[in-house]
């Protein structure tokens, strides 16, 4: 049977649908191999959320398309939401891809690859109306003990800026019996964080069960064994209810960490992007964020530079990222999207001010971020092993303040055995910019959790 390769790009979401089409090639007898020297297939499930993404994209598909014109490679599948976004242009103008599958379809990778292989050019587009449930075990690629569970797919909000829900349609959830097998499944392999992940976890469950069912969901993950750490990513502030934060404070397991993308700060800007909040709105809900846990994270993006953002307009941004600090924070440069409310819009901003409004904003949270580190010394927290760097003799983990993958990390001085997975205490002992560092405490050098 022939290898496959497979090239996973732009966001955890889309690492998911990943792991899922290698769990149906595996199942239908194909071998997966680590290097694309080495295949005969090569699948590219793509990105296409904003520009520098597309790009990416893009520019991974010729480069594959290069490969399969000098090598062995026989096939070059573009999969994902470049594919559904631009599968007619891909099939045009890209000859060296055989086949394209839309978002909701990924669960015919098996089937389009043996089409491809008996030389038939193949498109494959459900309905974006459908929920996506492939019978097959997942292949785990994002670490061995850490990995993403998807509880929903699409979205109803409808930001003016984002291409997103034409990409991926409207928002529905998993039913949770299938997602406790999945994470019973993960689990199983040796998963031991759960990071929640869809393009709004915190309406889980409200187009089936007809209310939020993510505390409820919490409760259940919280009850498998294996489990250490769940993570709660991507949760829009109007949607946090007391209810929630409850659940996540009661909940040894559920770590206290939330992103909460609030995008900006100014009501204006937050009226013209089509949020649900205004600025009072986002402070009550962090607000409640720290009464009912004082030591959570809070993780937030922003856009610099959207269509009609003025110098006042900045000012307001950077006058509540200083006041808020954020303990985690992000900012991409507002892209202009075709066919988005927000690419029509007037007084789009110069591409080099958007830059500049990022480097600013990323300039002022860089110093929030250092001081936030430096002040983390003298405390003892229970840190994730991610690996080693034997060079250095120094361990790498993580705190449940940082997710995997984009935040932070403690360095851990220890001459030692420590299983990446493992679970140890650390004193923080000084930072070095964005992270922190330590040596095991006293009461874990005997024997580790």
């Amino acid at each position: 049977m022939e290898n496959i390769f497979f090239v996973s790009l732009g966001c955890d979401k889309n690492l998911v649908d990943s792991e899922m089409m290698l769990g149906l090639l595996r199942e239908h007898g194909f071998e997966l191999v680590s290097s694309e020297e080495d295949a005969d297939v090569i699948v590219v499930n793509t990105c296409s959320f904003i520009c520098d993404a597309r790009d990416e994209s893009i520019e991974t598909l010729i480069e594959m398309g290069q490969l399969k014109a000098e090598g062995r490679c026989k096939v070059l599948i573009a999969a994902g939401c470049l594919a559904q976004r631009y599968k007619d242009d891909i099939l045009r103008e890209m000859p060296e891809v055989d086949a394209v599958i839309g978002t909701a379809s990924f669960q015919h990778i098996a089937e389009v690859v043996k089409k491809t292989l008996s030389g038939e050019k193949t498109a494959q587009f459900d309905d974006l109306s459908l929920l996506p449930e492939p019978d097959a075990g997942r292949v785990i690629s994002a670490g061995g003990y850490s990995d993403y569970l998807k509880i929903a797919e699409g979205c109803d909000k409808r930001c003016t800026y984002c291409i997103i829900p034409s990409l991926r349609g409207n928002y529905r959830s998993y039913p949770m019996e299938y997602l406790l097998s999945q994470a019973e499944e993960l689990a199983g392999q040796g998963i031991r964080e759960l990071n929640l992940v869809a393009q709004e976890t915190t309406v889980y469950g409200t187009d089936i069960y007809g209310k939020k069912m993510l505390p409820e969901l919490l409760e259940k993950l919280s009850g498998i064994e294996g489990i250490s750490w769940i993570r709660i990513l991507y949760c829009y502030p109007e949607e946090i209810t007391d209810e929630l934060l409850r659940t996540m404070s009661r909940l040894p397991k559920v770590c206290h960490y939330l992103d909460l993308p609030i995008q900006h700060a100014s009501d204006r800007i937050l009226r013209m992007m089509g949020r649900r909040t205004n600025q009072a709105d986002i402070r009550a809900v962090i607000g409640r964020i720290r009464e009912f846990m004082p030591d959570a994270a809070i993780r937030t993006t922003l856009i610099s530079g959207f269509p009609g953002e003025t110098d006042e307009d900045f000012r307001e941004l950077k006058d509540f990222v200083r006041e808020m600090r954020f303990e985690r924070l992000g900012v991409f440069a507002y892209s202009q999207e075709d066919g988005t409310p927000a690419a029509a819009m007037p007084d789009q901003v110069e591409e080099s001010l958007r830059a500049k409004r990022r480097e600013e904003l990323m300039l002022l949270q860089q110093g929030i971020a250092f001081s936030n580190a430096e002040n983390m010394a003298g405390r003892t927290m229970d840190v994730m092993i991610d690996g080693r760097i034997p060079e250095d003799g120094v361990y790498i983990g993580r705190t449940y303040m940082d997710a995997p993958g984009v935040d932070g990390c403690v360095f851990i001085e220890y001459n030692g055995e420590l299983i990446s997975g493992d679970i140890v205490s650390v004193q923080i002992t000084g930072a070095r910019e964005y992270d922190l560092i330590g040596r095991l405490a006293e009461d874990d050098l005997p024997e580790l959790t």
